[in-house]
């Protein structure tokens, strides 16, 4: 599994197509492997969820998304936890795997 957060000044962003890089994480056996960070392509509609897909992203966690990438996102069947408290990438992962992560609402509404 490899699960995407996207980050702004060291943690997830409040908006997934607003970020200075996207951090990567694999995931095997439930457990965390490796992380890298990677530059998103630039931002407009469609652009970034087409782009995870190919990054063969399965999960992405972050602050706040918009209604129409959600739908995108779910016609890729890329499963998105939105409303991530404002934590450094790893730990929202981490959490994430320990069924800890405590999500609020999305906080993006466009």
């Amino acid at each position: 599994m490899k699960i995407a957060v996207p980050v702004i000044q060291g943690r997830v962003s409040p908006h997934f197509g607003r970020s200075d890089y996207f951090a990567f994480f694999d995931i095997e056996q439930g457990k965390l492997k490796a992380g890298e960070r990677c530059n998103p392509p630039p931002h407009a509609p469609g652009v970034i969820p087409k782009w995870l897909k190919e990054q063969e992203t399965d999960v992405v966690i972050t602050g706040g998304i918009g209604p129409r990438a959600l739908d995108i996102f779910a016609q890729y069947g890329i499963k998105v936890l939105t409303g991530a408290p404002n934590l450094e990438p790893e730990e929202l992962v981490r959490q994430h795997l320990q069924g800890t992560l405590a999500l609020e609402e999305n906080i993006c509404e466009h």
